[in-house]
C-alpha cells in the first residue's frame, strides 16, 4: 500500500512524545493524527479510520487498554493494527495489551530507529491481509475475515483477534501441518516475542469452541486442520 495513503493515529497524553514520533512517521511518508487521551482516541478513530494506532496505556480519562478494548468490539476496526507504548519493564502492561487486542508494543524510552522499524514491519501486514482470502467455507465452518465472526454449527462466534487470526490460518490450508514457527511469524509477527505455551493456550481454547477433531497436533512440529 501507497504510504501516502495509510493513516496512523497517535495517542499519548505527553506531547514531547507525540511530536517526535510525528516527525519521524511524517517525514517518512504517513498521515499522522493525534490524541491525548483514550477517550479521545476512540472518538478519533471513527473520525479518521486509521490503518494504525500507537497508543500509550497509561493515560487520564480513558488508558490505552480500555480503549482497545472498546475499539476491538467495533468490528469496523477488526483489521485495525494497534501497538501500544509501555515503560520499561511493566509486564503486566504487555500481557493486558495483548489480552485486549494489541498486535505488538515497544518500551519506552523510544528508540526513533527501532520505532520505526516495528511500525514497518506491523504495515507489512496490511498487504498481506489484501491478498487474503475473505471467507473460508466447510460444511460446518464458515469464517469470514472481513467482519472476523465465525459461523459454527449455524452459530455465530466472534473471537478474540489472535484466536481468528490462529483458526483463520490453519483453515485456510487444511489437512496441511503448519509448524509453530510459522504461526508464531504469521499470527504473532516477527518481531513479538511468544512462548511456545502461547500457541497451545490458544489451541485449547479453539478446542473448547469448536471440539477437538478440527486440530490435530503433529508432536514437535505444530498443528494441522483436519476436515474429515
Amino acid at each position: 500500500m501507497d504510504k501516502s495513503k495509510i493513516k496512523i493515529l497517535l495517542v499519548d497524553d505527553d506531547p514531547d512524545v507525540i511530536e517526535i514520533l510525528s516527525y519521524n512517521l511524517s517525514n517518512d511518508g504517513y498521515q499522522i493524527f493525534t490524541a491525548n487521551d483514550g477517550l479521545k482516541a476512540v472518538r478519533k478513530s471513527k473520525e479518521c479510520r486509521p490503518h494504525l494506532i500507537i497508543m500509550d496505556v497509561m493515560m487520564p480519562n480513558m488508558d490505552g487498554i480500555e480503549a482497545c478494548e472498546i475499539l476491538r468490539k467495533d468490528n469496523k476496526f477488526n483489521s485495525t493494527l494497534i501497538m501500544f507504548l509501555t515503560a520499561r519493564g511493566e509486564d503486566y502492561s504487555h500481557v493486558a495489551a495483548y489480552e485486549a487486542g494489541a498486535d505488538d508494543y515497544i518500551t519506552k524510552p523510544i528508540k526513533p530507529k527501532v520505532f520505526m522499524s516495528k511500525v514497518k514491519s506491523l504495515l507489512r501486514r496490511l498487504d498481506k491481509n489484501e491478498n487474503q482470502e475473505e471467507v473460508i467455507t466447510f460444511e460446518n465452518f464458515k469464517i469470514d475475515r472481513e467482519s472476523y465472526a465465525i459461523y459454527f454449527n449455524d452459530e455465530k462466534y466472534i473471537l478474540p483477534r489472535k484466536e481468528f487470526e490462529l483458526l483463520y490460518l490453519l483453515a485456510s490450508k487444511p489437512e496441511k501441518v503448519i509448524t509453530r514457527k510459522k504461526i508464531m511469524e504469521k499470527v504473532w509477527g516477527d518481531d513479538v516475542v511468544v512462548v511456545d505455551r502461547t500457541i497451545d493456550v490458544h489451541i485449547r481454547k479453539l478446542r473448547e469452541k469448536f471440539g477437538n477433531k478440527y486440530f490435530k497436533t503433529v508432536k514437535g512440529v505444530g498443528y494441522r486442520f483436519t476436515v474429515n
